[in-house]
């Protein structure tokens, strides 16, 4: 029976299971991050010092989100990708490509947080499912915080 674990403890095909889903998790969110950053360089307007600094908030958040997965495949015993060519294929947020308008860089973030919110409930199910409280306990945080940004930014759009 040990030998379907693995080093924590947790079913190795479910574990492999996840780690391929948090891998496309990874994915989205380093395609999220390149359009969280390059908002905050080149938004322009007259909300430009309100969404400068929001979008700096969101690129840094999701810098440590993009760390946190990593290290939650490395740990479930499996590689996360880390090519950019990998980010392409896997990821369904699309590239935002020199936009500096403030309403469509928040209409962006806001198309990105529907394809990482199902992704991240996918993942507690899996996670629940196979005890994986790590996993389980990361996507609950995430979820918890990205439903307050959707609110505040469909607010900001007045949606």
């Amino acid at each position: 029976m040990t030998n379907k674990l693995n080093q924590i403890g947790l079913d190795k095909q479910a574990s492999s299971d996840l780690s391929d889903k948090l891998n496309r998790l990874l994915a989205n969110y380093q395609i999220f991050y390149m359009n969280a950053r390059g908002f905050h360089w080149n938004i322009k307007g007259e909300k430009f010092f309100e969404l400068h600094i929001k979008f700096e908030e969101l690129y840094n958040d999701s810098l440590i989100k993009i760390d946190e997965i990593a290290e939650r495949i490395l740990t479930l015993g499996f590689t996360p990708l880390h090519t950019y060519e990998d980010y392409s294929e896997l990821s369904k947020i699309k590239v935002a490509k020199n936009v500096s308008g403030g309403t469509e860089a928040v209409q962006a973030i806001l198309n990105g947080y529907e394809v990482l919110l199902p992704l991240e409930r996918e993942l507690l199910e899996m996670a629940g499912d196979s005890n994986d409280e790590g996993t389980n306990a990361l996507m609950s945080d995430y979820i918890r915080e990205q439903e307050k940004l959707i609110w505040m930014y469909s607010a900001f759009l007045n949606k």
